[in-house]
């Protein structure tokens, strides 16, 4: 059911041991050592469906062109367009500049603050918006995609179906286990283990601190052994 509890002692536990794994394991990116609201609104733009090794030159070039809210708002459409064209996705440049105009008319310059206020900007969806509130204003927002979509459902057995972002199970069980505080830093650290270790393919089980109890290990344990185990005539 999508309201299911899981449980808490293996939550506090999976939460105890990627927090641990983060002292020593997170990336370093300009755009996670701000909070100012606008610079992580271009972040979160710039970050949609491209990888962040590729983002973080396009984010410092973009930055020092455009500091602030009016520098962009005052910038020339096939400007952004040109610098934001190795990222790919031409929209994305349309649709920034668009947020922006929108931010100046209705929220007087100021990045909105609200999940509901920023989900009314063209280009921003469910978790770029969630992501803006828990790194710039330090909301209790977590974020949920595909690559916390899987962590979860290898570790506690769930199953998001086809289009992981929409589902409400998953949805609900990372709002359980996110910490009452520093929500932006768990979001990175679900992101970052999902890049590092719990990969889409080949993930990296062997040195996985949450093996213990993760079910998608388990599994793959049993039908190991099942495969490797001695047939006698």
């Amino acid at each position: 059911m999508i309201d299911n509890q899981l449980p808490i002692s293996k939550l506090r536990w999976f939460r105890r041991q990627l927090k641990a794994w983060a002292c020593g394991h997170l990336r370093n990116f300009p755009w996670r050592r701000t909070k100012d609201p606008y610079a992580i609104l271009v972040a979160e733009f710039l970050l949609q469906k491209t990888n962040a090794d590729t983002v973080a030159p396009v984010y410092q070039r973009f930055m020092e062109r455009y500091p602030t809210l009016n520098a962009l708002a005052a910038a020339r459409e096939e400007d952004v367009t040109m610098l934001l064209q190795p990222l790919g996705l031409r929209f994305r440049a349309d649709r920034l500049r668009q947020s922006t105009q929108l931010i100046l008319k209705n929220y007087q310059g100021k990045i909105p603050k609200t999940e509901a206020q920023l989900l009314k900007l063209p280009g921003v969806g469910k978790y770029t918006a969630r992501s803006i509130c828990a790194h710039a204003f330090g909301q209790r927002k977590a974020v949920l995609d595909t690559n916390v979509a899987r962590i979860f459902e290898r570790f506690f057995g769930l199953s998001g179906g086809r289009v992981k972002w929409r589902s409400q199970e998953l949805q609900s069980a990372v709002e359980q286990v996110a910490p009452a505080t520093n929500v932006g830093m768990w979001n990175l650290t679900l992101l970052d283990f999902g890049a590092a270790v719990c990969t889409a393919r080949q993930p990296r089980c062997g040195e996985c601190p949450l093996q213990e109890q993760c079910q998608y290990a388990r599994e793959s344990n049993i039908n190991e052994k099942i495969i490797n185990k001695p047939i006698y005539m």
